[in-house]
């Protein structure tokens, strides 16, 4: 067989560089620690490793949301346990401002505390968080969501957008309450109606609207719009009349009793208190009414001193404010439990995902992490497999026929 000088050159450096390369592999894995770096080294593992390491960066992706969620949701909850104690201030301003021993000064002291609570609770309402934005303004985070009137009156300009953030593969989390759904939309005390008590005849008796509820959704709608109904006692003291919004007569009874059912147009009301003849009042449909609308009123209420000219009527006034009062409360706090509730789901996710993470980076490591012992033996055996070829070159390459002769 023929070799040629050429062929000897050729064929020792692609042995050199051979070499050179699995040295170079080698050192790359050693390096890293890793056994599998592409696919070459082990197809199907390079595969599996695949899919654990994007299982682990969708995790890391959902960790990153959940902090995100947990700073949002844990805001508004300090903000609800914030206006919680100012309702609860107010209520007890309230239930003190009932006391026939204060004084008109004692109340106008009274209301105007109360004020100072309403401003408070109106820049809860308007909160911002660490970045500036309006925390219960919806989508619309740089508009600031409640505004004050002439009238006192308070106007929600932001809308009714909730954020959401994806925390796991099929769960997303809100990470805000809007101030309409917060602030605005309290269940009425009595029901679906609020009721109006003029002045002119007065309500002498004290007469009271003790619940308002639609029992029949299809009777009521069919019904005469709007939904205004005006309630009249006489000319006996037993007789009652309602008439609707069109003036046509949808209930009457000549034996009113005390406690009584009236139902009409898929209506049931309940009222409190021994009518006399003349008394009368209308109910207006009214499902929610605003904080700052009951705060306004508890207000004015005080500010009426204690020379009302109409006891009975004061005192069913109060009677409705506060029953109003505590439905606010009551609305404020399950807003806070929504928050809380969140939070506990973040908080389980956030565990859930921790036990995932552990469990994928153990498959990860089980096909990936390197034997060192073995690594570091086929290093040195790779070394010593270039020593011997360069060796081998080296001294084969300086042979010629004259060592011979």
């Amino acid at each position: 067989m023929r070799v040629s000088t050429a062929q000897f050159y050729l064929q020792s450096v692609q042995l050199m560089n051979q070499k050179s390369s699995e040295i170079n592999e080698q050192m790359a894995h050693l390096s890293s620690g890793k056994r599998v770096l592409t696919a070459k080294d082990d197809a199907v593992a390079y595969g599996t490793l695949a899919g654990y390491k994007n299982d682990l960066a969708n995790i890391e992706k959902y960790k990153r949301n959940i902090n995100q969620a947990e700073s949002h949701n844990s805001f508004q909850e300090v903000a609800f346990a914030g206006a919680e104690d100012i309702l609860n201030d107010i209520q007890q301003r309230l239930l003190q401002a009932n006391n026939g021993a204060m004084s008109n000064e004692d109340l106008q002291t009274l209301a105007k505390q109360v004020r100072h609570s309403f401003n408070q609770l109106f820049d809860v309402a308007n909160s911002q968080n660490e970045n500036g934005d309006y925390v219960f303004s919806g989508f619309q985070t740089e508009q600031q969501p409640f505004s004050q009137q002439v009238d006192g009156s308070v106007f929600y300009g932001g809308d009714s957008g909730v954020r959401e953030l994806q925390i796991a593969r099929n769960i997303k989390i809100p990470t805000n309450q809007t101030g309409d759904a917060a602030f605005m939309r309290v269940a009425n005390a009595i029901g679906d109606f609020s009721a109006n008590y003029p002045t002119t005849p007065s309500n002498s008796s004290g007469i009271a609207v003790e619940s308002a509820n639609v029992t029949n959704r299809g009777t009521y709608n069919t019904s005469a719009i709007p939904h205004d109904y005006t309630f009249t006692f006489g000319p006996g003291a037993a007789d009652l009349n309602v008439l609707d919004s069109g003036g046509a007569n949808v209930f009457t009874t000549g034996a009113y009793v005390v406690g009584q059912k009236i139902s009409f147009d898929g209506i049931e009301v309940t009222l409190i208190g021994n009518p006399l003849p003349g008394d009368s009042f209308t109910l207006s449909e009214e499902e929610d009414i605003s904080v700052f609308s009951t705060i306004n009123n508890a207000i004015a209420w005080m500010e009426q001193g204690s020379v009302a000219t109409n006891q009975e009527q004061h005192q069913v006034d109060y009677n409705t404010i506060l029953e109003q009062l505590n439905s606010s409360m009551i609305h404020i706090t399950s807003r806070r439990v929504d928050s809380g509730i969140r939070l506990q789901v973040l908080d389980s996710q956030k565990d859930r995902h921790l036990d995932s993470e552990l469990s994928l980076a153990t498959g990860q490591a089980n096909i990936e992490d390197l034997d060192f012992a073995k690594a570091i033996s086929e290093f040195e055996q790779a070394k010593i497999a270039l020593q011997v070829s360069q060796q081998t070159f080296s001294k084969v390459q300086g042979l010629t026929l004259f060592n011979y002769i």
